[in-house]
Formats: C-alpha cells, sequence, structure tokens
C-alpha cells in the first residue's frame, strides 16, 4: 500500500538539454509538475537525479522551483540506482519508489530494474515519462510491466497515496487533478 510515509517520488533526469528533443516534452514536462506538486501536498519525499549535467545541463527551473529543498544528485550511469539514492532508501526505508523522468527506455527503465532486483514496489506514472520516439516510450513501459513495476498514472497514485476522501488534502488533490 502506498503511504506518504513508506514512499519515496524519484524525479529521474528532466534536464534543460535533453527536454527539447523529446515526444511530447511540454505536457510530459505539465504533468510531472502536477505529479510532484502532488506529492508536495502529501508530504512525499523527493529526490532528483541528473544525467551528465555538463552535457545535459541542469533540471528544468520549472521543476526546481517545486522542490527546491530535494536532493540532487549527478550521476553517469543510465540507472539512477546509484550510491547517493541507495543511501536515501536505507536511511528512509521506503517500500515504494514512484518514478518518473527521461528516458522511458534509457534511464527510467534502468532503475525500475535495478529497484525491482533489490526488492522495491516501482510505481510509474505513464503522463509523467517520455522518449524521444513514442515507440520507445511504449517499449520501455511495456519492459518496466514485464518486470512487476506498476504502470499508472498521476490520478491513481495520487489517491491511493490518500486511500480515503475524507484525508485533510483530500480537496486540494481534487482541485491539482482536474
Amino acid at each position: 500500500m502506498l503511504t506518504p510515509d513508506n514512499t519515496l517520488l524519484l524525479v529521474v533526469d528532466i534536464q534543460e538539454r535533453l527536454l527539447p528533443v523529446l515526444h511530447q516534452n511540454t505536457e510530459f514536462t505539465a504533468a510531472s509538475r502536477r505529479m510532484i506538486e502532488g506529492a508536495n501536498i502529501l508530504d512525499v519525499a523527493i529526490a532528483i537525479t541528473e544525467q551528465y549535467p555538463k552535457g545535459l545541463g541542469a533540471t528544468l527551473p520549472e521543476i526546481i522551483t517545486l522542490i527546491p529543498d530535494a536532493p540532487i544528485f549527478a550521476k553517469i550511469r543510465f540507472s539512477a540506482w546509484i550510491d547517493d539514492i541507495h543511501a536515501i532508501v536505507r536511511t528512509r526505508q521506503p517500500e515504494n519508489i514512484i518514478l518518473i523522468g527521461c528516458e522511458t527506455h534509457i534511464c527510467v527503465l534502468q532503475t525500475a530494474l535495478d529497484m525491482r532486483d533489490a526488492g522495491l514496489n516501482v510505481y510509474v506514472p505513464q503522463e509523467c515519462v517520455t522518449s524521444r520516439a513514442i515507440e520507445n516510450k511504449i517499449n520501455g513501459l511495456e519492459q518496466m510491466r514485464a518486470a512487476g513495476a506498476i504502470i499508472s498514472n498521476i490520478e491513481s497514485l495520487l489517491f491511493m497515496l490518500m486511500q480515503d476522501a475524507k484525508h485533510p488534502h483530500f480537496k486540494e488533490i481534487s482541485q491539482l487533478i482536474q
């Protein structure tokens, strides 16, 4: 069961120089922002990775402004399952990871596979991942699903995190997803 206390949202490589070449990048960015806003409202822990920031730039400013205090970890490995993320998982001990970011069939896929191998439950809101080609996104999602990741959507995940319409942030989350 997803709860804010047992879940970590991992923002994978949503970077300045990568975004322009990605499929439906405007819709993807808006969806990722909604997921992050919902996670903030529900007080879900958030961490960020950046793939080779010297070459691909920093995380998008419109993402950073939502989570200015989230730790950011540079990586050259495609998978975001790096030592710094291991340390967060060891410290916080989440059972569930919500993955959003770029590219679905490379970094997000390899992260999901590594995290599943580590025994974590992985959730991927399908509108919060993208690739340069839609076919690669679809293929990446299919591979994650086959490996046991739950392919979901923003609304489902936020409502899973709340569990009940009596949740104190129900109205705020409901307005966010409209």
